[in-house]
């Protein structure tokens, strides 16, 4: 037992190295990335802090050069499934008995190790295995994923502050249990720092997880395990079993200790896992936590008094950046007609500076689609707005998977605002860009709201602030983030909290306190130090 009430360090976001020409970074970054496209992995289960072979192996390739492979990783089967629960319930006991404040310690320690030794590892493996930019993997394997470390550790003790009042004879107190049960963590690929704070969360709390990650980002996955166990977290708190999802979640789910999901994904994979738990009810022993950041049709408005330059430059970013593969890519666009030839050049302009090619290359803004069928999906798409008689392509619309999965970076212009590609999630680096009549404004602020199911993030490009006002409160439903004269995408640990609403997810606001507090189950506690001896009440004496 400690003497004394701890206060964890301020938090801090992780500082973005720039990777320029002639920097100690881009050296550094350069040769691990070098030493690890020479290596093949053979990446094993976790369960139990134990490796597990199975002996069924997958591929891990690199999406922009999909013949060379990066890794071979064990598939679990059911059996692993099974030991990977029965290792997270052994381990419960011991680790939500342990002090807050060596839970926290050891999430700062991962998070100074990723700030430091470990920065270049995760950076070179989600470049190689999800073929991201050096930029987009530095804000995302290193800074986003060290300031959830960090930012969490700081929610947790802030969590813990919030005490009930008291009275001078009684002390009440809230003991913010652990689920009775274990969490079950599904990651995507897209974000390595999501797929550390899905399981991390939880277990920081004092949950034991099972974690099954994205099949396309096991290798940056399979170093985070490896960052884990240095930093000292204990056996079976995490668990690690790539595989494949269908039957994992079904033994998940099934599980009578099953206790919590925390997902991020497409929508009709959660829809699917809440009516499987729906249908469990009865199994469980508490009502299971869902957390859920699904899908997103993300847009920018642009009003007539918008800067072109702004707007444009937030478009191609938040469209092309990480080819579109982002849960908050803009992949709408409404623009007033009386700029949009303004905004038409603009866009072309900037579209002709993006080059697509290998990860290694750091001239290239712009790298493959993780896989074959994702690359498909987004062919599918252009094509269809080829054929179609409402929509043409104005840049882009070309794809070649011969050596890697690269879809050109493509604007389509409709003139349906219900057009397909307007409503349905491609996930990939497609726009598609609708022109309004200025005097119908109200009209189609109406057709955004109504036009999606999702909603997500948004944005608005406008000067006058009456306008500004109108907007931010006619969208006030369209997006659980939404961003007034910036792009739709970006999100900083601690400064925007993430999350959206409708068919995008549960909002619980991911790098925040929202977040962690789902993890918990709170027990009141009152202790009455005068209690009473007898029966008398005043109102029971006679007059």
């Amino acid at each position: 037992m400690s003497n004394a009430i701890f206060s964890l360090p301020e938090s801090h976001n992780e500082p973005i190295l720039p990777y320029a020409p002639g920097s100690k970074e881009r050296a550094l970054l350069k040769a691990e990335l070098e030493r690890q496209y020479a290596l093949e992995l053979d990446i094993p289960l976790i369960i139990g802090g134990q490796e597990v072979r199975t002996g069924k192996t997958q591929k891990a390739v690199c999406p922009h050069d999909h013949q060379h492979v990066l890794a071979r990783y064990h598939e679990a089967g059911e059996a692993e499934v099974r030991l990977a629960i029965d290792a997270a319930m052994k381990a419960k006991k011991d680790w939500e008995a342990t002090p807050w404040e060596d839970r926290a310690a050891i999430f700062h320690k991962v998070a100074s190790l990723i700030s430091t030794k470990y920065r270049y590892i995760l950076n070179a493996a989600t470049m190689l295995g999800q073929s991201k930019s050096a930029y987009q993997a530095e804000i995302d394997s290193t800074c986003e994923t060290a300031d959830f470390f960090r930012y969490n550790a700081k929610f947790m003790e802030e969590i813990y502050k919030q005490q009930p009042i008291s009275d001078p004879h009684v002390w009440n107190r809230v003991h913010y249990r652990a689920l009775e049960g274990f969490v079950f963590a599904v990651t995507p690929f897209n974000f390595t720092a999501i797929a550390a704070n899905l399981p991390t969360a939880p277990a920081l709390m004092g949950n034991t997880v099972v974690w099954k990650p994205a099949s396309t980002s096991v290798v940056s996955n399979h170093y985070l395990m490896q960052l884990y166990k240095e930093a000292g977290l204990p056996d079976g708190v995490i668990n690690f079993i790539p595989g494949r999802g269908s039957m994992i979640g079904k033994i998940a789910l099934e599980d009578p200790n099953f206790a919590g999901l925390h997902f991020t994904g497409s929508t009709g994979v959660f829809n699917g896992m809440w009516k499987t738990i729906s249908a469990n009810l009865e199994r469980y022993r508490s009502y299971p936590r869902l957390v859920g950041e699904t899908g997103g049709k993300d847009y920018v408005f642009m009003h007539a008094s918008g800067d072109v330059d702004e707007t444009a430059a937030a478009i191609v970013r938040a469209g092309f950046e990480y080819q579109g593969q982002k849960c908050s890519a803009c992949s709408r666009v409404y623009a007033p007609a009386s700029r949009w030839a303004e905004l038409k050049a603009r866009l072309l302009g900037l579209m002709g500076e993006i080059r697509m090619g290998d990860v290694r290359d750091f001239r290239n803004f712009f790298n493959a689609v993780i896989d074959e069928a994702s690359f498909d999906n987004a062919m599918k798409y252009i094509e269809l707005a080829k054929a179609s008689k409402d929509a043409e392509i104005l840049v882009g619309g070309k794809g070649d998977k011969s050596k890697g999965w690269f879809v050109e970076p493509t604007i389509i212009v409709t003139t349906d605002p219900r057009f397909v590609t307007m409503q349905e999630e491609i996930f990939a680096p497609v726009v598609t860009l609708y022109v309004y009549d200025d005097a119908r404004l109200d009209e189609t602020l109406k057709v955004l709201d109504e036009t999606s199911p999702y909603a997500l993030t948004g944005a608005i490009f406008a000067r006058d602030r009456y306008v500004i006002n109108h907007l931010t409160d006619a969208l006030a439903n369209t997006a659980g983030n939404f961003y007034i004269n910036d792009k739709p995408t970006g999100a900083v640990v601690g400064h925007q909290p993430f999350g959206g609403a409708r068919a995008s997810g549960t909002n619980d606001k991911a790098g925040s306190f929202l977040n962690l507090i789902r993890w918990t189950s709170p027990r009141t506690i009152k202790e009455s130090f005068t209690p009473p001896r007898d029966l008398k009440f005043p109102f029971l004496e006679q007059e």
